[in-house]
C-alpha cells in the first residue's frame, strides 16, 4: 500500500472524506477507485459509489481475495443504504467467511453487522439477533462498536426490552464520541431522543393518554386486559390471542373494551366491525356469529355478556380494559415508519420489508403523496420515497414484525 492510499484510508476513517478524496481522485488504480467508492457513499452519491466500487473489484486479479471480498462489503453496505433487500444473506455470509479467514476481522464482523442491519429493517429479527451474536465478546474499533450497540439496541426497542435499550444507547454514544465520526453521533443521539418522544396512545375509563415507549412497556407488564392495536391482538399478563388476521374480530374487541365497564350497543358494533350504517336481521346474525368466534378466541382471557341492548366484556382476571393504539392509525403507518428512517426507499423494498405486493405499497404511497406525508424522488426504477420529517412521535411500534403476531 502506498502512502496516498494509507492517508487516504486513514482520512476515510476518521470521516474527512473531502481529504481523502485528495488523495486519489486522479487516480484510477483499483485501490484508490475502491476508496473513491466509499468517499462517495459517505457524501451520499450512493449510484456512483457503487459505480466505482465494481470498478475496483473487477480490476482486483482473481488472486486478490482480500481485496475482492473488500469491495464486495463495501458495495453491500450501499446497497443497504439504497434500501435494495432483494436476495437472500448468502452472499454476504460468504463475504464474512471470506474475510475472517484472510485474517480481517474487523471487516468480517462489519459484514456481519450489515447483516444484521439488513434483515432487522425486514422485521427478521431472530436471524439479527444471531448475526448480532457474532459480534459479542470481540474488540471492536469505535465506531464499529457504536454501530453495533445502535443496531442491537433496535432490536431491543422491537422486543420491547426498554431497560436493555437505554443501557445499548448510552454504550453507542460513549464509542461514537470516541470515534469522533459526526454523523454516527447525530444518529444515536436521534435515537436517543425517540426514547423521550411519545410512541403509543392508551384509551380507556373515559381517557385517552400518550405514552412513551417504556410507559408503554408498564403497561404491558401491569396485568390489565389490553386490546393492542399496535400488534393486533388481545393480552393479559403473559397470555397473547393474535387477531392480526380476523380484522372484523378485532374491531369488536376495540369497541368492547373501549366502551368497559359499560355496554356497547348491538347497531355500533355492526358500524364498528362491518362498516355498515343499515341494520336488517342478516347483519344481525352475523354479528352474532362474529361475537361467538371471538368469545370462543379470549375465553382465558375474558367473557362477553349479552345485555338487553348489546355486548359487554368482562375480564377474568384483570381488574381493568385498556386499548393500545399506534400514534398512526391504518395500513399506511407502517409504511410511514419504515420511512421515517429517513432513507429513500424502493417501492419493491417497502413491499418486501412489509410482506406484501408491490402494487398495495404502490397504492398506499400515493395515497400518501396526496396528502403530503412522503414524496417521491426520480422516475422508474430509480424511484426512490422519503418522507416528510415526523416530529413529536417515536414510530417504533408501527415496525412490522415488532412483536410476535401467532
Amino acid at each position: 500500500m502506498d502512502s496516498l492510499i494509507a492517508a487516504s484510508a486513514r482520512a476515510l476513517a476518521t470521516g474527512d472524506v473531502l481529504t481523502a478524496l485528495k488523495h486519489v481522485a486522479l487516480r484510477d488504480d483499483p485501490p484508490a477507485l475502491a476508496l473513491r467508492g466509499i468517499a462517495m457513499a459517505q457524501l451520499g452519491d450512493l449510484t456512483r459509489a457503487r459505480e466505482l466500487l465494481r470498478r475496483a473489484q473487477r480490476g482486483f486479479g482473481a488472486h486478490e481475495v482480500l481485496a475482492r471480498a473488500r469491495c464486495g462489503l463495501a458495495e453491500a453496505e450501499v446497497a443497504l443504504a439504497l434500501r435494495e433487500l432483494g436476495g437472500n444473506s448468502e452472499p454476504l455470509s460468504s463475504i464474512a467467511t471470506v474475510l475472517d479467514a484472510q485474517g480481517d476481522a474487523a471487516n468480517a464482523l462489519q459484514a456481519w453487522l450489515i447483516l444484521a442491519r439488513r434483515v432487522l429493517l425486514l422485521g427478521k429479527l431472530d436471524e439479527a439477533a444471531h448475526a448480532l451474536a457474532r459480534l459479542e465478546g470481540r474488540q471492536l474499533p469505535p465506531a464499529l462498536r457504536a454501530m453495533a450497540d445502535l443496531t442491537a439496541a433496535t432490536l431491543a426497542l422491537r422486543r420491547m426490552r426498554i431497560a436493555q435499550a437505554r443501557v445499548l444507547l448510552e454504550r453507542a454514544r460513549m464509542a461514537a464520541a470516541q470515534a469522533g465520526v459526526a454523523a454516527l453521533q447525530a444518529e444515536v443521539d436521534a435515537a436517543r431522543i425517540k426514547l423521550d418522544q411519545p410512541a403509543a396512545r392508551c384509551l380507556g375509563a373515559g381517557a385517552d393518554q400518550l405514552l412513551r415507549i417504556d410507559q408503554v412497556q408498564q403497561l404491558l407488564d401491569s396485568g390489565a386486559l389490553i386490546v393492542d392495536g399496535c400488534q393486533r391482538g388481545i393480552r393479559s399478563g403473559a397470555g397473547w390471542q393474535s387477531l392480526a388476521r380476523r380484522p372484523v374480530l378485532f374491531a369488536l374487541a376495540r369497541a368492547l373494551a373501549e366502551a368497559w365497564p359499560g355496554e356497547v350497543d348491538r347497531d355500533v358494533l355492526i358500524s364498528r366491525a362491518f362498516s355498515m350504517h343499515h341494520y336488517d336481521e342478516t347483519l344481525r346474525a352475523r354479528l352474532r356469529v362474529e361475537i361467538g368466534r371471538l368469545r370462543g378466541l379470549i375465553a382465558v382471557q375474558a367473557k362477553i355478556e349479552a345485555t338487553a341492548a348489546g355486548f359487554r366484556l368482562s375480564p377474568c382476571s384483570a381488574t381493568s380494559v385498556k386499548v393500545l393504539l399506534p400514534p398512526i392509525e391504518g395500513e399506511q403507518g407502517a409504511l410511514l415508519a419504515l420511512l421515517a428512517d429517513g432513507a429513500a426507499w424502493s417501492t419493491s423494498a417497502l413491499g418486501l420489508a412489509l410482506g406484501q405486493s408491490q402494487r398495495n405499497a404502490q397504492r398506499a404511497l400515493l395515497e400518501l403523496e396526496a396528502a403530503g406525508r412522503v414524496y417521491a424522488i426520480g422516475r422508474g426504477r430509480a424511484q426512490r420515497w422519503r418522507a416528510v420529517p415526523l416530529s413529536g412521535f417515536t414510530t417504533i411500534l408501527l415496525l412490522p414484525a415488532a412483536l410476535p403476531i401467532d
